[in-house]
């Protein structure tokens, strides 16, 4: 049979025994009293609750009926008792303590403190006038402490009411303190003297055992010296603080720390008015205009105490647009968690990483840099100022919600470990009999000590990612440098402003900036957060008025789409990514209308990272097989990949990333993707339309810019088509099945979509646009056996498999090598041909009225000159010197500066060339959004091309004369090697 002892042990006493013993002790009534036993078991350490109640009845028995009379009284009194040893020794002094404030005469805290201490609480300047008026301050204070603790541990007052309830009660105290000091310092009549309360008391969110932080502040009273007035201001402040840190047989209350004030512990402790203001306008450092966010009047003279806190408040809010502001605040940080001890840093609640500095710090940065322009974020308290910067969608809805949960947590714990003994401390104990007890303060019963470590350490990990993310937001440099008036994207200098920042049409930015900020909506607010740092960037961009057009349109089209106003605000990069990309290039804008959540792929370097062309073949294969006989969505998928890989290889291109060789590969891979896409699309559909297997081979081979690895943006894709029959296939129904597949796959890239077309150009072929679209591979061979022209070998030099049978492509592959790379090099009457064609190609082929200047294929010096250079080293020795067997324009000359055939300096001048007028041909397109060989004549647009190559705002001239000088020198070389040698 189990004992008493056992039962109370079982019940959650630590030592039932002696349990058993403090319960007899109390009387035969409290032994039967299940409802008393009930309120002890709850409390979180029963046997220090059990303790201080056996003490506190043996001082006063009576305590027992009131508590049996009032049993929401007991659960308060012994859930006080259960969690704080220093309010039980209180009580046992003070039973009288026990049951709280008259609720029929309540007083106010101040009334009631000053009442303590003999002064009278109507008038302005209370003088103490009772004996031992320190004790009696302490004891009061202390009594209306235990009757808040009792509402706060039983859920009767929430934290933010606890909060400021205490902030009230420490403000009481200073009024009490106050009044005391004027007892006892003659002349005290002389100034008045304002108290404003800082850090947490400021905020009303104090806990229970902290330093009170004040700013002391005195004017004259009139007619009297102002060195007087602070003369005894000054005796009156040091009086006042005694009054409150004096230890006494009752304790004392805390320290009041003046620390806060100009020139901290150095400066003097009283101020005037204008002294304070003209030392936070010359000299005061950032942490003080941080510290100066929570400022608040809190005793003596109120009304010079609110004139104070008005006239700072002006340049708390004006302090973020301080050189290095928020990198001032950020260095504070570091250099508050420095201090801390590294034996405590992972025990520490409240400086050590994931406390709760971490929240209060980046919830006053962010109210600091954004409060400038928005008044509803300018909150004192911690929580009401998340919410706010919440609702203003200058922090996530979820951030928010978890910063507030993490801090609410913490301040909880914060309360349990100082209610204890009073005293002001944010280490976590490592006993585990505290634990326990801090765990079953929480309402953790079944595993106290597990379920508030994991919860606690759960809760500073998320706070510290939240922290880093939301305090070192790189967005919050760029807000706090914008000139307040920019910032505010509303002042009547608005349309200046925006001329100055090089806006062609003001009123039109205007529009759009108030069709993305207007309302009250969080899209709205997160865009009134955004938009001001993100003008500058448009500014910074070649063409403004585009970025902002673009960003209103992406915009609009992603609508209320969680993630993408929440990943500009959260990941500057991005924004900042974006805003050039939008403001540089109208390709890269007109391919994000159309599928806006490629935004996405802004967040970091490796999602602009050009995909593996392996990578590519398997999704356009995937997506064809998706779609099974559907050869229209198919190839709808197929051309939404390139789309997007497009949007990728534009902005790795403007971003620095990828060179022009790089660009010209990636183009080309991607295009061989989506031609293998179309061409297995297309095979299937006709093979279905057959009923019957499909009856030929068929392969793909890539040519001209294509074949060479070079394609530009706005490339067609240059290719011929080989089929070889089946066995047993009749070679009329193969070539009219090849040829329906060819037709289908030039059809179906180039049919009308929101996705860029991909034409198909077959006009490299045998006997050109009139030989046939499709041939057998004997056909090919029997033409160039017979019929073959220099001009066709040449084409062939950039031939390569493409698509569609290997094995065939191959085939095909080593027919063609022969003729294109003959051993016996190239006849003198063919070299002759190619020389009268392409003298011809010049006099003809240029555009009528395009300058030879600036024309980027057919100019002098261009594309064209360079490539026939490469391909006539090629069709003369590349029989005999494998080197130059590559498709590749760079790579032929690189080669043949290897074998001796070009000199060294001669291939870096074509190669500068070529690279040149690659980059230029694709800058256009960049820019304008359609392609074009010749150089904009157009001024502005030309100027905007400079800017998309790199060129300064004002260096569109340099960029014609570069150019001009680069191809002025290719083709000197051109005219030496190709037309000479």
């Amino acid at each position: 049979m189990q004992t008493t002892a056992g039962r109370l042990a079982r019940l959650g006493f630590a030592d039932g025994a002696r349990a058993e013993r403090l319960l007899d002790a109390l009387g035969p009534e409290a032994v039967a009293d299940f409802d008393l036993l009930d309120d002890l078991v709850s409390a979180a350490d029963p046997d220090l609750a059990l303790t201080s109640l056996s003490r506190l009845v043996e001082r006063d028995p009576s305590v027992l009926g009131a508590l049996r009379a009032d049993p929401g009284l007991r659960r308060r009194l012994l859930r006080v008792l259960g969690l704080s040893a220093a309010l039980g020794d209180h009580v046992v002094r003070h039973p009288e303590h026990v049951t709280g404030p008259d609720p029929e005469e309540p007083l106010s805290h101040r009334e009631e403190l000053l009442f303590a201490v003999g002064a009278d609480p109507s008038l302005p300047e209370p003088v103490a006038s009772g004996e031992n008026a320190l004790d009696a301050l302490r004891a009061s204070y202390r009594g209306r402490l235990l009757h808040l603790a009792g509402l706060d541990v039983t859920g009767v007052l929430t934290l933010a009411e606890i909060a400021a309830e205490l902030s009230d009660l420490a403000a009481a105290a200073l009024d009490a303190a106050l009044a005391i000091a004027r007892a006892e310092t003659p002349g005290w009549e002389q100034a008045r003297l304002a108290v404003i309360g800082m850090g947490k008391c400021g905020a009303r969110e104090l806990n229970y055992i902290s330093d009170v932080d004040v700013v002391f502040v005195a004017e004259p009273k009139e007619g009297v010296d102002e060195a007087l007035a602070l003369k005894s201001a000054t005796k009156l402040a040091q009086a006042m603080m005694r009054a409150c840190s004096t230890s006494t047989p009752e304790g004392s209350l805390w320290e009041v720390d003046a620390g806060l004030r100009p020139e901290g512990k150095m400066g003097p402790l009283v101020r005037t008015l204008d002294s304070h203001l003209t030392y936070y306008r010359r000299w005061a450092k950032t942490w003080e205009f941080q510290a100066l966010l929570k400022a608040r009047p809190v005793a003596g003279d109120m009304e010079l105490g609110e004139e104070y806190v008005e006239l700072v408040n002006d340049m708390v809010w004006e302090a973020a647009a301080r050189e290095n502001f928020v990198e001032d605040v950020q260095a504070m940080r570091r250099r508050v968690e420095a201090h801390v001890r590294v034996s405590e840093a992972e025990r520490q609640i409240k400086l050590g990483p994931g406390g709760l500095r971490d929240i209060e710090f980046a919830v006053q940065l962010l109210q600091l840099v954004h409060g400038r322009t928005d008044p509803l974020l300018r909150r004192k308290a911690t929580l009401p100022a998340l919410a706010a910067l919440s609702r203003g969608g200058y922090v996530g809805r979820d951030d928010a919600k978890a910063l507030a949960e993490a801090y609410s947590f913490l301040r909880h714990v914060e309360h349990l470990l100082q209610l204890h003994r009073l005293r002001r401390t944010h280490v976590v104990p490592s006993d585990s009999a505290d634990l326990r007890r801090i765990g079953r303060g929480l309402g953790m019963l079944t595993d106290p000590v597990g379920e508030f470590t994991t919860t606690w350490k759960r809760h500073a990990l998320e706070v510290r990612r939240l922290h880093e993310k939301l305090f070192y937001r790189p967005l919050l440099q760029a807000a706090a440098r914008l000139p307040s008036e920019e910032a505010r994207l509303s002042t009547s200098a608005a349309h200046v402003r925006l001329e100055a920042l090089g806006y062609a049409d003001p009123s039109g930015a205007l529009r759009h900036i108030s069709a993305l900020t207007s309302g009250v909506s969080r899209r709205a607010a997160i865009q009134r957060t955004l938009l001001p740092v993100m003008l500058g960037w448009f500014a910074d961009a070649p063409d403004p008025d585009a970025g902002l057009l673009g960003f209103r349109q992406i915009s609009d089209k992603l609508g209320s789409t969680p993630w993408y106003l929440r990943m500009l605000r959260d990941e500057t990069a991005v924004a900042e990514r974006l805003a050039r990309l939008l403001g540089t290039s109208r390709y890269v804008t007109t391919l994000l209308l159309h599928s806006p959540d490629a935004v996405a792929m802004l967040g970091s370097a490796s999602d602009l990272a050009v995909r593996p062309v392996e990578a590519l073949h398997a999704e356009a294969n995937a997506a064809v097989a998706r779609y099974g006989q559907d050869a229209e969505s198919s190839v709808a998928a197929v051309r939404a990949l390139r789309r997007r890989e497009l949007f990728r290889v534009a902005c790795a291109d403007l971003g620095g990333h990828l060179d022009i060789e790089g660009v010209g590969q990636a183009l080309s891979e991607l295009n061989d993707a989506t031609v293998e896409g179309a061409l297995n699309a297309a095979v299937r559909k006709v093979t279905e339309e057959r009923r019957g297997e499909f009856p030929t081979r068929i392969a793909v081979i890539a040519m001209g810019r294509l074949g060479g690895f070079e394609c530009s943006y706005s490339s067609d894709a240059d290719v011929m088509f080989v089929h070889a029959p089946n066995p047993g296939a009749e070679e009329k129904d193969a070539t009219d099945a090849a040829h329906a597949v060819a037709e289908e796959l030039r059809r179906l890239l180039i049919l009308p979509t929101p996705e860029p077309p991909l034409a198909v150009d077959a006009g490299l072929r045998p006997e050109g646009r009139q030989g046939p679209l499709v041939r057998t591979i004997s056909s090919y061979r029997a033409y160039y056996e017979r019929w073959s022209s220099p001009w066709e070998a040449q084409a062939l030099l950039r031939a390569r498999f493409c698509a569609g049978d290997f094995d065939l492509g191959t085939e095909f592959m080593a027919l063609i090598d022969p003729l294109r790379y003959r051993e016996e090099g190239l006849a003198p009457d063919a070299l002759l041909q190619i020389r009268k064609l392409k003298a011809r190609m010049e006099a003809e082929r240029l555009p009528r009225g395009a300058d030879p200047t600036l024309h980027t294929k057919l100019g002098r010096g261009g594309l064209s000159d360079v490539e026939w250079v490469a391909q006539l080293l090629q069709l003369r020795h590349a029989g005999m010197v494998p080197a130059l067997r590559t498709t590749r324009t760079l790579d032929t000359l690189r080669s043949a500066v290897g074998e001796g055939l070009l000199d060294a300096t001669d291939e870096q001048t074509l190669a500068d060339a070529w690279r040149f007028a690659s980059r230029v041909r694709d800058a256009i397109m960049l820019v304008k959004g359609r392609s074009a060989d010749s150089i904009p004549g157009l001024v502005r647009e030309r100027a905007l091309v400079s800017r998309a190559l790199g060129y300064p705002p004002d260096g569109s001239e340099d960029f014609i004369d570069d150019y001009r000088r680069t191809t002025r020198r290719a083709r000197a070389v051109v005219e030496r090697v190709f037309y000479e040698g």
